[in-house]
């Protein structure tokens, strides 16, 4: 039976002793942090630092993903501020235990007039973009871990 893997891009990586650009390096799991591959690297994950903008989205089901990812598309920064109702109606964020309901629905608002405002320039118009993409991969990664990480096809 085939295997389906729901995140391609969380695999382990071996030799990497530095990181730059927000990115943490850290031991995999205790049991494998310092043991050795055949290449003689050490197995390592990466995991992406987020600022409190990046680590306010939202993750909601994927079909509202996809919608605020067209709106976010076509005008900028109405998607993320839909987004932000979203929390209001008690979607997950990463944020969320660490600074209140509130304060993420805030900062999610804060973004989409980020976006609104500098869409002039065209640099909203990406990040609108941009936080549209996050919103569809969070919801993919969520329905994942909800399924399991390997399935049988």
């Amino acid at each position: 039976m085939a295997q389906k893997e729901c995140n391609p891009g969380a695999k382990a990586m071996a030799g990497v002793h530095t990181a730059g650009g927000g990115v943490v390096v850290e031991p995999r799991a205790k049991a494998m942090a310092g043991s050795h591959t055949a290449g003689g690297g050490v197995v390592v994950e990466v995991r992406e630092k987020k600022g409190p903008l990046r680590a306010a989205i939202p993750t909601m089901p994927f079909p509202l993903a996809i919608i605020c990812l067209f709106l976010n598309t076509f005008i900028p920064g109405l998607g993320t501020f839909i987004s932000a109702f979203t929390v209001l109606c008690g979607a997950r964020s990463e944020l969320i235990s660490e600074r209140g309901v509130c304060c993420v629905f805030w900062l999610n608002v804060a973004a989409a007039l980020i976006q609104i405002l500098t869409a002039v320039i065209m640099v909203g118009w990406i990040m609108s973009i941009f936080w549209g993409m996050d919103m569809v991969i969070l919801a993919i990664s969520d329905g994942c871990r909800d399924q399991g990480v390997a399935q049988d096809v």
